[in-house]
């Protein structure tokens, strides 16, 4: 089973305005709710490609009871810890139509006790072997830093598969470790190491730094040059983003993860599990929301057509 955290799950709140003015009056003119934070991203995905997973996390409030049941509507297992107080947050983002700009306000989300953490951590403690966990995103400000790392320390000597997709220290401080994979993207990586990333011949050398230090499988996405696998023994895999119009930034990454995992959950070779990742990370850079799996495959296809 594959399992997903998000601590700071949201509903985002998506709309569409044909000439934002600020500090004017602005009607929509579409307007999309959905589970948002980049566990729940990965367990959507998952759930369009046919893999089951379940959504770990906080949720409180009307706004969390709302989370959940979005996810389970959806087909997907949700097992949050709930929180006495406060109101998992929404974010908003605005496309506006006349000029392509987006904009985002995004909520702060409630306090996370020290309790609630810990009844976290040890529902987390049940995954076996075989089990895949993925932490993904950034840590609230009333969580310390070191959470993912406390995770990671819990559950090693497990065989549980770890997969990280978050920033800086966070996914430093869980390299020795050894996670399965980890997902940092072009400016990401090249913050890590004071540097900046040009080429992709750049992105693989430091992707091999960090299996250096404990990764086993490194993902490195790098919007429109694609994206470069660094793998567990050594391989080197390259591939070239699928042509589109790109119409939307919130979730690619998180695709990304999500058909990794579904690769391998099938079966499937590296590089063809890393294919199938960066088609999931295209199609859902070319749609409005997250990617279906009819829009998967039809990435798939005319990737393979040329």
């Amino acid at each position: 089973m594959i399992y997903t955290v998000t601590l700071n799950p949201s509903i985002d709140y998506v709309v569409q305005v044909a000439d934002f003015r600020s500090g004017k009056l602005n009607r929509t003119q579409k307007e999309i709710f959905f589970p948002g934070g980049k566990g729940n991203n990965v367990s959507m995905v998952l759930n369009h490609l046919g893999i089951e997973s379940t959504a770990l996390g906080f949720v409180a409030g009307f706004t969390g009871s709302e989370i959940e049941s979005m996810l389970q509507e959806r087909g997907i297992r949700t097992d949050y810890v709930r929180l006495a107080e406060g109101n998992s947050r929404v974010n908003v983002k605005m496309h506006s139509l006349s000029d392509s700009t987006e904009t985002e306000v995004n909520g702060s989300g409630p306090e996370i006790p020290e309790s609630a953490l810990e009844k976290l951590i040890k529902k987390l403690c049940r995954l076996k072997k075989g089990d895949t966990l993925v932490l993904a995103g950034s840590i609230p400000g009333t969580v310390r830093d070191t959470v993912y790392e406390e995770i990671c320390m819990r559950l090693e000597g497990s065989d549980v598969r770890i997969v990280v997709d978050a920033e800086k220290q966070l996914l430093e401080k869980v390299l020795k470790y050894r996670p399965y994979l980890v997902k940092p993207n072009h400016h990401e990586l090249g913050a890590m190491f004071g540097v900046e990333l040009q080429t992709r011949e750049d992105a693989v050398f430091y992707a091999e730094k960090l299996k250096e230090m404990g990764a086993c499988n490194v993902i490195v996405s790098m919007a429109g040059e694609g994206a470069v696998l660094v793998g567990e023994q050594g391989e080197v895999f390259v591939m070239n983003a699928p042509e589109g119009t790109v119409v939307n930034s919130v979730g690619a990454g998180d695709s990304m993860v999500a058909g990794f995992l579904a690769g391998i959950d099938r079966g499937a070779e590296l590089e063809e599990a890393f294919r199938l990742a960066v088609c999931c990370g295209s199609a859902c850079a070319f749609v409005q929301g997250l990617p279906t799996r009819e829009e998967i495959e039809k990435i798939q296809e005319e990737s393979e057509g040329k």
